[in-house]
């Protein structure tokens, strides 16, 4: 009988106080107790809504009832077959509003900790060193090339590594990732679990060529008629950031979530002898209330500053995660809520002084289905900071795929593509972000997993 506990099973953390001064991993994780008795709360429903909730399609009864009887070992299994990047996932994916929304456990309690029991499970098969025992699949003779190294291209070369194709990544920074390196900070996701990541699709038979800025080194359409590829995915992500356009947003300290989290985790800014450095400021506005805002305003309070929250709908409309914003609160972030910046000052020197917001209240629903923020008139403020930090959102590069012939886009510039990774160019496919805009890291891999299966159809409609 299944275990009928109605709360999940604690999982500990550093300790807020403590965790400001490093970068170290914030969850501490399951041991393998706590693992199994959280997964032996699963009931194995008939209907198994978790897994319509995954979009890689985990069949997560099975693999928490090997993890419930102890079989670690054969959990890995189930969980590695149909998810690419477990150790991953695991930490990162929004599993409140995905499998576990959907645990039937959580009608009259908690839903299980799916996501926790995933990133365990990932763990204990690299510590006993399953990575070791991976083999390259022989090859099929085909070759395929993927853009980007983010989530949706990992994925996707992953699928087609264990089909035998003669897979390359093409990724522009000189660390494969994508936004998993320069994203996602190291005290919520360790780079160290990308790398292994990373260093498994390569005993695959995965090839990465870092330094390729597709686009610019080389076009798709060189891709094709130079180097011999039959098939091109594109996942290049989202990296464009957005402004709001409002005056002194070209001030020396407005940076970008995504320049500021680029300089921290991808150049380890916060360590004194860091060749691209960042300003260790006093008092910080990061304006935005989704994940990355949560991701920059931790990251500046490790640098020591005072940092605020600016967010113009109430915490009920916070699109973080709500651990993230848990986390961020135990940190002592300041939540300035139902506040919108109109202008940023400087001073003489053109140097961040002052960030000017206006109070807000919410009236009817807007296209979100979010309650739309409304100014109220005269409750302009000023709040003195020595640094903005912008996390508004980001758009595709379209670099890598401008220009290619008969590649449509769609009107928010991203690569037009089905929901199977299919493209006006039949030997061009595309997903994640840089077909969708903005969105989560393991919706990316499912449109990485969706795209490579498109491609193994395309590749042998033509034999």
């Amino acid at each position: 009988m299944a275990n009928m506990q109605n709360v999940r099973t604690l999982m500990g953390d550093q300790d807020p106080v403590n965790r400001t001064k490093n970068f170290k991993e914030v969850a501490l994780g399951y041991s393998t107790g706590a693992a199994m008795n959280e997964a032996d709360r699963c009931l194995n429903c008939v209907n198994r809504p978790c897994v319509s909730g995954c979009p890689v399609g985990i069949p997560i009864p099975d693999f928490l009832r090997k993890v419930a009887d102890g079989d670690i070992n054969g959990a890995y299994e189930i969980l590695s077959a149909a998810n690419a990047l477990p150790s991953i996932s695991g930490r990162v994916c929004p599993q409140e509003t995905q499998c576990e929304g959907k645990c039937v456990r959580g009608i009259k309690g908690e839903p299980i900790a799916i996501g926790r029991i995933e990133r365990f499970v990932a763990d204990w098969a690299y510590l006993r060193g399953y990575n070791e025992k991976i083999v390259a699949v022989p090859s099929n003779g085909h070759k395929v090339a993927v853009i980007g190294s983010g989530p949706a291209g990992l994925t996707c070369a992953g699928e087609l590594a264990r089909m035998g194709y003669d897979v390359t990544i093409f990724e522009a920074f000189h660390v494969a990732g994508g936004v998993l390196s320069y994203g996602i900070p190291e005290f919520r996701l360790p780079k160290a679990v990308v790398r292994r990541e990373v260093e498994k699709l390569e005993k695959m038979g995965v090839k990465i060529e870092l330094n390729m800025v597709i686009g610019k080194v080389l076009t798709i359409t060189e891709l094709f008629e130079q180097q011999g590829f039959e098939a091109v995915f594109i996942g290049s992500g989202a990296g464009l950031p957005m402004f709001m356009k409002i005056p002194g947003e070209s001030l020396v300290g407005v940076y970008s979530a995504n320049e500021y989290l680029t300089r921290i985790n991808l150049m380890k800014a916060y360590q004194d002898d860091a060749p691209t450095p960042v300003l260790r400021n006093k008092k910080v506005a990061v304006v935005g209330g989704g994940n990355v805002a949560m991701d920059a305003a931790r990251c500046a309070k490790r640098l020591g500053a005072e940092v605020h929250i600016v967010y113009r709908r109430s915490e009920a409309e916070l699109p973080a995660r709500m651990e993230e914003v848990h986390h961020a609160k135990q940190e002592g972030i300041i939540f300035d809520l139902l506040t919108n910046p109109v202008s940023i000052e400087g001073d003489e020197k053109g140097q961040v002084q002052s960030i000017t917001c206006v109070k807000m209240e919410l009236g009817e629903p807007d296209a979100s289905g979010r309650r739309r923020p409304m100014a109220i008139p005269g409750s302009e403020f000023k709040m003195d900071v020595d640094a903005v930090i912008m996390s508004l959102g980001t758009q595709p590069n379209p670099m890598s795929y401008e220009g290619t012939p008969g590649l449509e886009k769609n009107k928010k510039g991203c690569v037009a593509a089905d929901e199977n990774g299919c493209t006006s160019c039949p030997a061009i496919f595309a997903g994640g972000d840089a077909a969708t805009g903005a969105a989560t890291v393991i919706l990316a891999m499912g449109a990485g997993k969706s795209a490579a299966k498109s491609i193994d159809e395309y590749i042998k409609s033509k034999r």
